[in-house]
């Protein structure tokens, strides 16, 4: 178990490294910077498979009977996706690899929380001194960035950039934690399919709003179209198969596994973008992937929705038990015969 959830961590890493090597080579060969356009993409890929999908479904699990329901829910789910990706992005517009690299950690934590009192999951201490460790290979990454000179420049405003960092690390936690309440509990095309829908509108309109002069600008060939169809798909199959990893980990080991991405990213650019290499990337990954293999050693447990105690064994001990619980409530019949006297009957 623990091998395929390493197995299907690194799968993700490896999708969110093509997104991040297509964007930095749009950026950087063709001077391009549009993340919600992007994002719209996406979106708009999600919506054309899922949405599409659970408008031919019939029954209470239908496209309509699902906004009836819950249609304000993934409004709010939407909007925080859409927003987490875009304030992330735009957030290296005022600060630095450094600040951005670091203080996206900070959703883990978040995450950690959110899933103890909304999903009820119990850490143990070995879960949090394998965050720990985690972190610290994050830490170590850092250093060797700083080392190779890739902390790049200090940005227009550096406390605008480390708030909108926060911001999207929370949002992203937030989204995290309804799609692994989703999928567990509705369903995995479900999540896509609102949050196609709903991102798609939510990022068009943002697009029409903030970086409709980007799009004008762009001078479209066959080699800029192969980036933002890479970048497309690359993000279409991290969306795609995230669920699938969630519902057989959790969106904590999710968040852990891919902390690797960075240095995925980092070795592709070795070669495209001609980083300068240093061995502390390998120390990094080792320790983040010690600290995965860590978490995900031991299962967190889910506490009882009720505060009353509950029969700790399984199996006949426990249908044993409550067997038992049935036959001490049966009523109790007493009955006394006396001489000459009516028959009396009573239950206790």
């Amino acid at each position: 178990h623990i091998l395929k959830t390493i197995i299907l961590g690194q799968m993700l890493s490896l999708f969110i490294c093509g997104t991040a090597v297509t964007s930095q080579y749009l950026a950087e060969q063709y001077q391009m910077n549009t993340p919600m356009f992007q994002s719209f993409i996406n979106y708009s890929l999600l919506l054309l498979v899922y949405t599409t999908m659970l408008a031919f479904r019939t029954g209470i699990d239908s496209l309509w009977q699902i906004l009836k329901q819950r249609w304000w829910k993934y409004i709010f789910l939407g909007l925080a996706d859409v927003e987490a990706n875009y304030m992330i992005v735009k957030a290296y517009q005022y600060t630095n690899l450094t600040s951005v690299q670091l203080l996206d950690c900070f959703g883990i934590p978040v995450l950690m929380a959110l899933s103890w009192f909304i999903l009820r999951a119990r850490y143990r201490l070995i879960h949090f001194l394998a965050v720990a460790i985690c972190l610290l290979g994050v830490g170590t990454m850092v250093g060797a960035d700083i080392l190779a000179g890739r902390q790049d420049s200090e940005g227009s405003d550096v406390v605008i950039g480390d708030v909108l960092v926060l911001l999207g690390a929370s949002l992203y936690a937030i989204s995290n934690v309804s799609e692994e309440y989703i999928v567990k509990n509705l369903s995995r095309v479900e999540f896509l399919g609102m949050v196609g829908l709903f991102g798609t509108i939510i990022s068009g309109l943002q697009l029409a709003i903030v970086e409709h002069r980007e799009i004008m600008r762009i001078q479209w060939n066959w080699k800029i179209a192969l980036l933002f169809t890479a970048f497309a798909l690359c993000m279409f199959a991290l969306y795609s198969f995230m669920p699938v990893v969630i519902k057989v980990t959790s969106a904590t080991s999710v968040n852990l596994g891919i902390l690797t991405a960075d240095l995925y990213s980092l070795f592709f650019g070795l070669f495209l973008f001609f980083y300068k290499f240093s061995g502390l990337y390998i120390l990094s990954f080792v320790i983040i992937m010690v600290g995965f293999i860590l978490y995900c050693s031991t299962p967190t447990r889910t506490a009882e929705p009720t505060a009353l105690p509950q029969p700790g064994s399984t199996g006949l001990d426990n249908a044993a038990l409550k067997l038992e619980e049935n036959d001490s409530e049966t009523p109790t019949i007493t009955v006394q015969f006396t001489r000459g006297e009516t028959v009396v009957v009573s239950t206790d």
